[in-house]
């Protein structure tokens, strides 16, 4: 006897494949529900109705629709295996037609546990896990680190240390930006753009290894300073870079800053205003875009900017296109500051002369005991951070990253967390993509540039 086609639930050993799948794929409350089953407050809420904005401001929510029934719509995935989502972000979107009306982005498919993973080692080993977070801009993981390290150790940098700072986080950023124009490019249908920003990055990815040993995920910024000093001829090879990046950028301007069709793409598409930035918590590009002057590097220096000129990019209608102009002028902002760092580099030490810190040169350790004994203990026990809780902030190039430490008094973190920008910057996702098109879906979602690994650290 054959089965039953539609065998009843309580039926045993029979197993009902469709509702397991369901089960298996279900993320829980992450998930976008369907419009009839959701509360009017959590629909407005997903809509962008319900954001706390600072000083009293409002929004507008009059265009704010709750009634629509369920049968008008429908809700479908994007990713988290889409390869325009940037890496394993899955997106929920209900659609009208082609029209997006509410966006959810559900996250955790990367679970690297970073910040966990932190608390389990040395501020020696730190660099090694924070590096691999933000994949695209590891020197920036590792100096936002670094320097919440410092403040509980209350070191005072060299010079010289502060400024290879600067300039590998300088490099960092056009570095990022340059993958951003290249991946950006290929959303939108240009394969030159792709190849280009590939081509360009490649420079500043063989400067990292010749002065670092790697491509990326370094550890070569560390707490005490930077792991080596530059190396012989860096001078021609930073002035080679922003030499011909410089010029390609006004290629990239020919290419696709008047071209018809990425026109139409970027021109008011993805608008976001200030209020709904602020009010979100976005920074970077995004909240720049909005017309708001907020960078890191001006509003609040570290390291050794206010000794810099440079301007703060900012744009007028938060649209796509002001986040691609910002990125693409802030390139260039980034080699003016690259060669003024080049020209007034100080000598001098490449970290601090702490023994408590620092461990001993590479060649004392073949002539003493004292010295390998020392360099064990450091790289093995780690050095103890007096206790206390810092919060240390720097400009990303995808916005504030922000590094929160509590010493306990031992060698090792007891809590460590890190505000990352583009976990923060993804709940703009909604509110840029409400009202648009499928079609404008992708070249959004690029333009907030997220970086997974940053996301589920």
């Amino acid at each position: 006897m054959s089965e039953p086609a539609n065998p009843p639930p309580d039926q045993p050993g029979v197993r009902r494949p469709e509702r397991a799948a369901i089960a298996e794929t279900s993320e829980g409350a992450q998930e976008l529900a369907p419009r009839a089953a959701t509360r009017p407050e959590e629909l407005r809420r997903e809509v962008g109705a319900v954001l706390r904005i600072p000083e009293g401001g409002t929004i507008d929510t009059g265009d704010i629709d709750v009634e629509r029934t369920s049968d008008e719509t429908m809700i479908i995935n994007m990713g988290p295996q889409h390869p325009s989502t940037h890496g394993v972000l899955r997106l929920m979107l209900e659609l009208d037609g082609e029209t997006v009306l509410r966006t959810k982005p559900v996250i955790g498919y990367l679970h690297t546990g970073m910040e966990k993973t932190g608390e389990e080692l040395t501020y020696v080993q730190g660099g090694t896990n924070v590096t691999r977070m933000d994949y695209l801009s590891p020197l920036t993981n590792e100096l936002v680190f670094a320097l919440a390290t410092e403040a509980l150790l209350g070191v005072e940098m060299p010079p010289r240390a502060t400024w290879i700072r600067m300039l590998m986080s300088e490099l960092q950023r056009v570095s990022s930006h340059l993958m951003w124009m290249a991946t950006n490019g290929m959303d939108l249908g240009s394969t030159s753009m792709m190849i280009y920003g590939f081509r360009e990055r490649e420079m500043i990815l063989a400067f990292y290894e010749k002065t670092t040993g790697l491509r990326m995920n370094h550890n070569y910024i560390r707490p005490g300073g930077v792991a080596a000093d530059l190396p012989d001829g860096w001078e021609d090879d930073v002035a080679v870079i922003c030499e011909t990046i410089l010029e390609r950028t006004y290629e990239y301007d020919e290419l696709l800053t008047g071209q018809p069709i990425f026109r139409e793409r970027m021109d008011g598409v993805g608008n976001i205003t200030a209020e709904e930035a602020l009010a979100l918590s976005v920074t970077g590009p995004i909240l720049r875009s909005t017309g708001v002057a907020w960078d890191l590097r001006r509003t609040m220096p570290y390291l050794a900017y206010d000794e810099l000129d440079f301007d703060v990019i900012v744009g007028t209608y938060g649209d796509n296109f002001d986040r691609y102009a910002i990125r693409l002028n802030e390139i260039r902002e980034s080699i003016k500051l690259i060669r003024q760092i080049a020209e007034r580099m100080p000598p001098g030490d490449y970290r601090v002369q702490d023994r408590k810190v620092t461990p001993p040169p590479r060649a004392r350790i073949d002539e003493s005991m004292e010295a390998l004994i020392h360099h064990f203990k450091i790289f093995t026990e780690g050095f103890r951070v007096p206790e206390g809780e810092v919060y240390a902030a720097i400009e990303s190039p995808r916005g504030e990253i922000g590094c929160y430490l509590v010493s306990d008094g031992t060698s090792k973190p007891y809590r460590m967390h890190i505000r990352g920008p583009s976990f923060v910057n993804l709940q703009a996702v909604p509110t840029l993509l409400r009202g648009g098109l499928i079609a404008d879906a992708v070249a959004i979602i690029s333009s907030v540039d997220p970086v997974m690994g940053e996301v589920d650290r």
